[in-house]
């Protein structure tokens, strides 16, 4: 299984951009059955949890960023999503994608968000 995250860049404050996580070789029966998260780590700091859409379909947020970030996903392309608005210099950090299939724990390669003020 591979995670391809992709659609970071560099954007001005208030700002949107949309990531995309795409999930190859993974099973789609697994993939729609999995917890899928976005994480971000600002430099200097630790990866931090930003976004999740659990199993039963319950979706939550870190507080920085309800109310701009939106997760979705796509079963029949497997690919997960984060939808960010109204972006701040605080956003600013390398966005992973993570799919936890039961025991198991994927994350993508990272995609780099950079927001100017």
């Amino acid at each position: 299984v591979q995670l391809q995250a992709s659609g970071g860049g560099s954007v001005q404050a208030g700002g949107s951009l949309k990531l995309s996580c795409k999930a190859s070789g993974m099973i789609w029966s697994v993939f729609t059955a999995s917890r899928l998260g976005w994480y971000r780590q600002a430099p200097g700091k630790q990866r931090e949890f930003v976004a999740e859409l659990t199993t039963s379909g319950t979706i939550n947020y870190q507080t920085s960023v309800k109310g701009r970030f939106t997760i979705s996903k796509d079963n029949s392309r497997k690919t997960v999503y984060l939808t960010m608005n109204s972006l701040e210099p605080e956003d600013t950090a390398v966005y992973y994608c993570n799919i936890e299939d039961g025991s198991r724990h994927y994350w993508g390669q990272g995609t780099v968000v950079t927001v100017s003020s």
